[in-house]
This record gives structure tokens, sequence and C-alpha cells, in this order.
């Protein structure tokens, strides 16, 4: 069944166009990965598809086949199109627990039912320590990744658009934050993973991986499209 579907996106900011007539589909129950150099357009895809005002976008975007594009940013989030963040921020005075209590309101979940998937999941993320401190404050890179993470999951996407999850993170980090990846796979959930990087592929096995270049995908596969990105590099796509 597919659940996000993408046809002829093209996005940018101004005269500088960044996305150039990208075809993709996410049907749920499957955990995509969407790899390509930088400034391949990954990050602005995920921008997109959220709704950032300062991007144009134009052609189609669906859920369930139902428009995302007309959308504000705070509509598709009610539709549960959701992202985690590469840069995750901090929040200095705001309590983990209290946001996602808040932000399960906006949604029209009542606090009891957040209260009660909060304190189901944080065990499955590690993040009983976190519950009461504020938001990503002095938490390590891997930590703050599963953070971002378990607040997706205690909000139960549709859509779960992970920008470079594993960035910046030593060998140990990337394994749990797999795991965490991992435990997000549902038969109501779309995973679309953006990474420059395979090593989280070693632990996480996508079910399709697409290549992103120039703003295009140029080439989509299984799993074992990860071993030819590892042995070859981008250059045979870019050219």
């Amino acid at each position: 069944m597919t659940g996000l579907a993408i046809r002829d996106l093209t996005a940018g900011i101004g005269t500088s166009q960044i996305i150039r007539g990208l075809d993709l589909e996410v049907p749920y129950g499957e955990i995509h990965a969407l790899m390509g150099p930088n400034g391949s357009g990954k990050s602005t895809l995920c921008h997109v598809l959220t709704g950032h005002p300062r991007f144009e976008a134009r052609g189609t975007v669906s859920l369930n086949g139902n428009d995302l594009l007309g959308l504000d940013v705070d509509e598709r989030a009610r539709r549960g199109v959701l992202q985690a963040f590469q840069y995750p921020t901090e929040i200095p005075g705001v309590k983990l627990q209290d946001l996602l209590v808040e932000a399960g309101e906006e949604r029209g979940i009542p606090p009891e039912e957040m209260t009660e998937r909060i304190e189901r999941l944080a065990p499955v993320f590690s993040m009983e320590p976190f519950l009461e401190r504020a938001v990503n404050d002095e938490l390590s890179g891997g930590e703050k990744k599963r953070s971002e993470l378990f607040q997706l999951a205690v909000l139960q996407p549709r859509v779960a658009l992970l920008d470079e999850i594993d960035s910046g993170l030593d060998i140990d980090a990337v394994r749990q934050v797999a795991e965490a990846v991992k435990s997000m796979r549902a038969p109501d959930v779309a995973v679309l993973m953006i990474t420059h990087y395979s090593r989280i592929l070693r632990y996480v096995i996508p079910d399709r991986i697409h290549v992103m270049v120039r703003g295009r995908i140029v080439e989509s596969g299984g799993p074992e499209l990860a071993d030819r990105l590892e042995a070859e590099g981008y250059e045979a796509w870019r050219e």
C-alpha cells in the first residue's frame, strides 16, 4: 500500500532550483534509504515534504492519495508527516516529557494516552533518564539522535523522515540508532532515511535504496546497491 507518493517534484529558493523532476514512492511498512553526495538536494527534499516556507515547490506530493503541498507545516504534522533532524535543537527549560504531552494535545491525543506511550516506548529507546530533563540539554550526539527517534515513535508518524540520523556518530552510537530505526518499522508507517554513508545500512537493511544526484533520483535498487556505492562512490552517477 502506497504511503508517500511524489511525482515530478521541482523545488527551490527563488530562481535557484534544487529539486528537478523527482519521482519517489515509499509504501507503508517499508524503510527506504535516500543516498547521494553533498548538495544533491536530500535535506531540501525533507524541508519541502514538511512544508518549510522558504522553499517553493511544484508537482505532486500525496499521502494516502491526499495532497500535501497545499497544506501548512502544522497540518502536515497532524496528518503524520514528521521529521527527525540532522542537528537536533536544545530547548532549555522544557522537559522532554512535557514537550511530548503538549505535542500530543496539538494532534488531539489525550495526555493520558501520551503518558502511556511515553512509558511504554522509553525503555525501547533507552530514554528513561532523559524524560525529566530539558530537551537535548547536554546530551551526546547519539543520545540526541535517539531522542529524535523516540519523539517520532511516541507521536506515531505515518511518514517518518530521518535526515542524516547517523551523521557525526561513533560506531557504537550508529548501532544504537540503527536499532531505534528498526523499531519504527510498522505496517502503517513509511520511513525515508537520508544518509551519506552505507555504514548504518549494515545494521538497518532497507527495502529500497535510491540514489539522488543534482535533484533527481538517478537509480533505485535493493540493499545490494549500498555495496556498489561503497565500492564506486558517486562519480559514476555524477557523470
